[in-house]
C-alpha cells in the first residue's frame, strides 16, 4: 500500500473499533477488549510504517475536495511531514498502553464498554488532527476531543466531583474555542484556503493582512486545550476521571493538540511580534504558576495534573522562541514519560483498591508493595526533573539552548524580550519542578502515614505497560537529539554548555533543598504525635492549618488525618502554600468575572419573564376571556328577551336619528 493510503488507515481503524465496540458493547461483551486493543496496535503498527518511510524527508501533501463551500473550498487534506509523523507514533503508543492498561484497572467495571470505545475515538480525532491539511477538518478532530474528554472524564458520574469537573472540562475548552473559531474562518478569509499549505504559502507572501488579531483569536483556543494560563483551571479538576483517561489527555491527546496545532502554523504567528510576545508570557506565568502549585498539592494526581501543565508552557514557551523542533521534541519526550507518572499513580491507587488513597499524605510502606511502580516511577520523576541521562533533560534543555540563542542574537525569528522571559521562567520552573518530583517520591514511597490494606498483585496488563513507557522515558533523549534535527527542519537540539549547567544546578539544588527540609519536618513530626497536631492545629508552628484540617484532611477508613507534617512544601513555599494549594483562587476570580454575573443575568431574565411577560401573556388573555363571559350572559335561550332587546335597539336608534336630524 502507499504511504497515502496507511496514513487515512491510522486514524480510521481506531474510530472503526470504537463504532464496534459501542454497538457490540451489549450484545457481545467478550469482543469488547479485543475491540479496544487489536484497532489501537494496528494503528500503531501503521503510523510506525508511515514514519519510517517518511523518514524526515519529503512531506506527503495530498487533498480532494470534500464539498463544494463556495469561495473558501473544505478539503479532505492530507499533510504528513517529520513532525506528524513522529507525533503519532507518539499518540498511538499511548494510547495503546492505555488501552491495555485499561484492561486490567478497568477489569470490573461495567461501564468498561462505552469507556474503551470513547478512548478509540479520543484517538482517532487525535490522530486526525496530526494528519490533518484542512484545518477545517482538523477542527472537526479538534471538537470530538472536547466531547470525548466530557464523557471519559465524568466516567464515576456517580459521585459530584466528576460531573462537575467534566462539566468545567467542556464549558472552560468551549470558551476558548470561540475566538478560535472567529480565527480560523478570518485565516481563510485572508488566505483564500483552510489548507495549511496554502496559508503558510500566504504567509510567506504577505497575504495575511491581520495576523496579530488572527494569531490571537487562534491562541484563546490554544491556551483552551492546552491548558494555559488563563484557561488551565479545568485540568486539575479533570483528575476526578480514570486515571488511564488522565494519562491519555496529559501525554498524547487533547493538551498536545493546541502545542501542535501552533508548531504547524509557526510561520504565521512568527508574522507578528506581539503574539510571540503574549506567547511567551502566557508560557512564563503558565509554568511558574502551575510549578508553585503543584509543590503545594497533597493529592499525587492534581501534582502531575499541574506538572503537566508547567510542561506544556515549556514546549510553547519554545514555539515562542520561534523553534518547534524543541516544542515537539519536549512534546515527545514528555508524553513517554508523564503517560509512565500517571499509570504508575494508577497502579499504587489499585493497590489500596480504592481511588481516595491518591492523597499522598495517607501513603505508607508502598515501596515494597508496588516495586514496579516505585522503580518506573522513580525513572519517570528522574525524566520530569530534567536530570541527565533522562529524556526530560535533552528535550528540556533544548528550550532553554534555543531562548539562551534568542537572547545572545544568534537568531532574529523571535523577539529579544520573548527569550528572555523564557530562559529565566525556564529556569525558575526547572528549580521547583525538581522540587516538587522530589516531594512526590518522597511522600509516596517513603512517608509514614497509613497503611492501606494489600489488595494482592497488581494485574501483568498494569505493570508490563510501566516497563515499555520507562525505556523511552530513560533512553529517548539521548538518542532523539542526534536524530531528531533530519526530521525537525535541520535545527539543533543539541544542548549548550551554559544552559545545560544552569538547568542542571538549578534543578540539583532543588532536589536537595527539598530532601533536606524533609528531612528536617520528618524529624520535628517525630516529636510531634500526629493526633496531637490535629487536635492542636495552630499550636506547632504553624504545620497544619485549622481550616486544612477542618475541610481538607483527608480520611481512611474511620479516622480522620491531618495533613501530613512531614509535607516540605508547606516550609518551602510558607505564605504561599494557601494560595499555591487553591490554585491562586483563579476559579475564585472566574467567579466573580463570569459566573456570578451570568447568574444574576439568568435572574434578571427569570423576574423579567415571570413578572413582565406573564402578567402580560396573562393579561392578554383575561379580557377576551371576561369579554366572552359578558357575551355569554347575553346569551340566554329566551326568544321574549331577544326580541326584547330588539326592540329597545330600535327604539334606540330612532331616538338617535331625531336627535341628530332635529339638531341638524
Amino acid at each position: 500500500m502507499t504511504t497515502t493510503t496507511l496514513a487515512v488507515l491510522v486514524p480510521l481503524l481506531p474510530f472503526l473499533g470504537a463504532l464496534a465496540g459501542l454497538l457490540l458493547g451489549r450484545t457481545a461483551p467478550g469482543f469488547v477488549r479485543p475491540l479496544a486493543v487489536l484497532p489501537t496496535l494496528a494503528s500503531l503498527a501503521l503510523a510506525a510504517t508511515v514514519a519510517w518511510r517518511q523518514g524526515g524527508g519529503q512531506a506527503v501533501d495530498t487533498a480532494t475536495e470534500l464539498t463544494p463551500t463556495g469561495s473558501v473550498p473544505v478539503e479532505l487534506a492530507l499533510y504528513v511531514d517529520g513532525f506528524a509523523a513522529l507525533t503519532a507514533v507518539l499518540v498511538t503508543v499511548v494510547a495503546a498502553c492505555v488501552q491495555i492498561y485499561s484492561t486490567g484497572y478497568l477489569r470490573d467495571d461495567p461501564r468498561y464498554p462505552s469507556y474503551a470505545a470513547l478512548v478509540s475515538l479520543f484517538t482517532s480525532a487525535m490522530l486526525l488532527v496530526v494528519y490533518s491539511g484542512d484545518l477545517m477538518v482538523l477542527l472537526v478532530g479538534w471538537e470530538v476531543m472536547g466531547i470525548c474528554s466530557y464523557f471519559l472524564v465524568g466516567h464515576y458520574w456517580e459521585t459530584p466531583e466528576a460531573r462537575a469537573a467534566s462539566l468545567k472540562a467542556f464549558l472552560v475548552t468551549k470558551l476558548g474555542d470561540v475566538p478560535f473559531l472567529i480565527g480560523l474562518f478570518a485565516l481563510a478569509t485572508d488566505a483564500g484556503s483552510f489548507r495549511v499549505t496554502r496559508i503558510l504559502g500566504a504567509v510567506a507572501d504577505g497575504g495575511i493582512e491581520h495576523p496579530t488579531l488572527i494569531c490571537l483569536l487562534l491562541l484563546a483556543g490554544v491556551a483552551g486545550k492546552s491548558a494555559q494560563f488563563p484557561l488551565h483551571t479545568w485540568l486539575p479538576d479533570a483528575m476526578a476521571g480514570p486515571t488511564p483517561v488522565s494519562a491519555l489527555i496529559h501525554a498524547a491527546t487533547m493538551v498536545a493538540a493546541g502545542v501542535y496545532f501552533v508548531a504547524r502554523l509557526l510561520p504565521l504567528f512568527e508574522a507578528s511580534q506581539a503574539a510571540m510576545t503574549v506567547l511567551a508570557v502566557m508560557a512564563a506565568v503558565t509554568m511558574t504558576s502551575s510549578a508553585l502549585a503543584a509543590l503545594a498539592q497533597d493529592d499525587i494526581k492534581r501534582v502531575l495534573a499541574y506538572s503537566t501543565i508547567g510542561q506544556l508552557g515549556y514546549m510553547t514557551g519554545a514555539l515562542a522562541v520561534a523553534d518547534r523542533g524543541a516544542a515537539v521534541f519536549h512534546l515527545l519526550s514528555h508524553g513517554a514519560f508523564k503517560a509512565l507518572l500517571f499509570l504508575a499513580a494508577g497502579v499504587i491507587i489499585h493497590a489500596a483498591g480504592t481511588n481516595s488513597l491518591a492523597a499522598m499524605s495517607r501513603m505508607g510502606h508502598l515501596r515494597d508493595r508496588v516495586p514496579d511502580a516505585y522503580w518506573t516511577m522513580t525513572v519517570a520523576l528522574l525524566a520530569l526533573a530534567a536530570i541527565p541521562p533522562f529524556s526530560g533533560f535533552f528535550s528540556k534543555e533544548a528550550v532553554l539552548g534555543v531562548a539562551e540563542h534568542v537572547v545572545t542574537g544568534h537568531t532574529e525569528h523571535a523577539p529579544a524580550a520573548a527569550g528572555w522571559i523564557v530562559l529565566l521562567a525556564g529556569l525558575v520552573t526547572a528549580l521547583l519542578t525538581a522540587a516538587y518530583a522530589t516531594r512526590l517520591w518522597l511522600l509516596a514511597f517513603r512517608g509514614e502515614g497509613p497503611e492501606a490494606p494489600d489488595h494482592g498483585r497488581q494485574p501483568l496488563t498494569m505493570t508490563a505497560v510501566l516497563w515499555v513507557l520507562a525505556v523511552p522515558s530513560l533512553a529517548l533523549g539521548g538518542f532523539a537529539f542526534r536524530v531528531l534535527p533530519d526530521w525537525f527542519d535541520g535545527h539543533d537540539l543539541t544542548p549548550t554548555l551554559t544552559t545545560s549547567v544552569l538547568g542542571t544546578g538549578v534543578a540539583l539544588v532543588g532536589g536537595i533543598v527539598t530532601y533536606a527540609t524533609w528531612r528536617h519536618t520528618t524529624a520535628h513530626a517525630a516529636r510531634v504525635p500526629l493526633g496531637a497536631v490535629a487536635a492542636h492545629p495552630e499550636g506547632d508552628a504553624g504545620l497544619v492549618e485549622a481550616e486544612a484540617i477542618a475541610s481538607h484532611a483527608p480520611a481512611y477508613g474511620d479516622i480522620a488525618y491531618a495533613p501530613d507534617p512531614s509535607d516540605p512544601g508547606r516550609l518551602l513555599l510558607g505564605p504561599l502554600h494557601r494560595p499555591a494549594a487553591a490554585g491562586f483562587h483563579l476559579d475564585a476570580v472566574y467567579t466573580a468575572l463570569f459566573v456570578r454575573p451570568v447568574r444574576a443575568g439568568a435572574s434578571l431574565v427569570r423576574f423579567l419573564d415571570r413578572e413582565v411577560v406573564e402578567t402580560y401573556v396573562r393579561g392578554a388573555g383575561a379580557l377576551p376571556r371576561r369579554l366572552g363571559a359578558a357575551v355569554r350572559r347575553a346569551q340566554t335561550g329566551n326568544v321574549q328577551t331577544y326580541v326584547s332587546a330588539l326592540l329597545a335597539g330600535t327604539v334606540v336608534l330612532a331616538v338617535a336619528a331625531v336627535l341628530v336630524a332635529t339638531g341638524a
